[in-house]
């Protein structure tokens, strides 16, 4: 009997073996894990710089407002390799889910994912319960703690058939992302705004004196801050033109300073290069006021 026909009959036995309402919980976690790397794998903008949708962008944003922003600073400089590492876990943790292949790696590596999510974009969201991530961090973790039936230790090696299984979920994964990429949509720019996007009210003008600042998102996720001096208003991206970091005001002196790499840009001279080692200004924005608003152009 063939590997596969071996894998297969496990995969049905293990189905048939679980009570009704843990196959609900394994199938919905395994299928959207598989839906969120198509989703990903589909998106011609996911690892491309520039694109509304870009994972770098993203990761700017969640540097700006996560408990662990720190961390995902450093992520930035690799935005195209930790895009590619997402997309392929969370293809190999649906279909190992799915296919009984590691479940029980597969479950904690859906909890670590589900979590890291969680303190990466809603950490914040109030009340509580409306944050999915969190939800789902509580699926894996119930899912995995089946799994181990209440053992207090967790084996998690595997032997030469268990190996072959594994290196056939990586194979999967990476199958379904190569065909995912055929299927994909081209990439929007990010400064190309969408109808939902232009025209955004960003902050009333009593809320922002002259000389103030004020930070914003645009609907892409990309942060940027927002200047008033006493010719008017302007605006720019928050992502360095180095490495892509998420930089900020220093007051002090009057700069937009990138923590990664220690770039610094001058807001008030179009956000010019003050200090390398980025060497194109930061992204301009289009504002305008009208009437009592700061809005997006």
């Amino acid at each position: 009997m063939s590997s596969i026909q071996i894998s297969l009959r496990k995969s049905v036995a293990s189905w048939r073996s679980q009570a009704s309402y843990i196959r609900l919980i394994r199938l919905w976690l395994g299928a959207t894990w598989l839906y969120a790397g198509w989703d990903k794998a589909t998106d011609g903008g996911f690892l491309t710089k520039g694109s509304s949708s870009y994972i770098g962008s993203q990761l700017a944003g969640y540097a700006s407002q996560s408990p662990i922003g720190s961390l995902f600073n450093k992520m930035i400089e690799h935005s195209q390799f930790v895009g590619i590492f997402v997309l392929l876990s969370e293809f190999a943790i649906g279909f190992a889910t799915l296919l009984w292949i590691a479940p029980t790696t597969a479950a904690f590596g859906g909890f670590a994912m589900s979590v890291g999510l969680w303190l990466a974009s809603s950490f914040h969201v109030k009340p509580y319960f409306l944050a999915s991530d969190s939800v789902y961090a509580i699926l894996w973790l119930s899912y995995f703690l089946y799994l181990t039936g209440g053992r207090t230790t967790v084996n998690f090696s595997i032997n030469r058939r268990g190996f072959m299984r594994v290196g056939s979920v990586g194979a999967l994964a990476v199958i379904t992302s190569g065909i995912g990429k055929i299927f994909s949509t081209s990439a929007s720019a990010t400064g190309a705004k969408t109808a939902s996007t232009a025209n955004k009210k960003l902050v009333k003008l009593t809320k922002l004196p002259v000389g103030g600042n004020h930070k914003f998102a645009l609907a892409s996720g990309e942060q940027a801050i927002l200047f008033r001096t006493k010719s008017g208003v302007f605006a720019y991206s928050r992502t360095c033109t180095h490495e892509g970091c998420t930089v900020d005001y220093s007051s002090s002196n009057k700069q937009l300073a990138c923590p990664c790499h220690g770039a610094a840009f001058d807001p008030f001279n179009g956000a010019k290069v003050l200090v390398g080692p980025a060497n194109a200004p930061l992204t301009k924005i289009k504002v305008k006021i009208e009437r009592d608003w700061v809005i997006l152009v």
